[in-house]
């Protein structure tokens, strides 16, 4: 069950078109997966047009900026594709023997997928190039792998698109949305026997806080200048 979503104040900016590409586009693809939030997107949309209409022409009129996201997301390609049963195009992830079924919005990015490369312990990482300044990534966590106890210095956007991990802090599970800043620590590890598979997007380098862990910092940095 979806726990974590996006505020109302995130949802009538994504339909405004007043978020960041980044954060426009993660909460797209929890619309993808959460009919609640889709709902409310809708709603919040069909206010904007009503607010919009112009009493001569009785036609509805969309911020301009939101028609261009619109637009711009439609524009982008998608790859190899899957369709369901109810006739949605999806691109299929795979990683560790496993195949993954992404949301739509993800699907567009998907010839943009670098590389898959075995990190710490049980932890897997592939970047997607979104621009913006931002790092993107596909972590995926093993039964049992996780990510080294961290902290923020700007925010992290993170969507669980499969399975469950838990952060000492909260437990996340398929569909959850997630914002933290630099007000956060925490230690993600994958609860149960399937692992877990995320989408994150990060505007500055994680800070490892504990042990070992610290020694990897530098290159936590080189990492997100590389990618980002």
């Amino acid at each position: 069950m979806i726990k974590f979503h996006p505020t109302d104040t995130d949802l009538v900016g994504f339909v405004e078109g007043s978020l960041v590409p980044a954060k426009s586009l993660l909460i797209s693809a929890h619309l993808d997966l959460c009919d609640e939030c889709a709902e409310k997107a809708t709603a919040f949309t069909e206010n904007l047009a009503l607010q919009a209409i112009k009493p001569s022409s009785r036609k509805n009129y969309l911020d301009s900026s939101l028609v261009n996201m619109c637009e711009s997301i439609m524009e982008l390609p998608a790859a190899t594709q899957h369709i369901n049963a109810d006739g949605f195009v999806k691109q299929t992830l795979s990683v560790d023997g496993r195949d993954f079924i992404l949301p739509e919005a993800l699907s567009r990015f998907s010839n943009r997928i670098g590389e898959w490369s075995h990190l710490l312990g049980k932890l897997w990482q592939a970047p997607v190039e979104i621009g913006g300044g931002h790092l993107a990534q596909f972590i995926y966590m093993e039964k049992d792998g996780g990510v080294p106890e961290h902290t923020h210095k700007g925010s992290e956007l993170t969507l669980v698109i499969d399975g469950k991990f838990a952060d000492g802090n909260e437990e996340y599970d398929s569909g959850d949305f997630i914002s933290l800043d630099s007000t956060h620590t925490h230690t993600p590890v994958a609860v149960g026997d399937e692992g877990c598979l995320v989408f994150s997007i990060i505007d500055q380098p994680l800070y490892f806080t504990t042990g070992w862990a610290r020694l990897i910092n530098p290159l936590s940095h080189l990492y997100f200048r590389a990618n980002s």
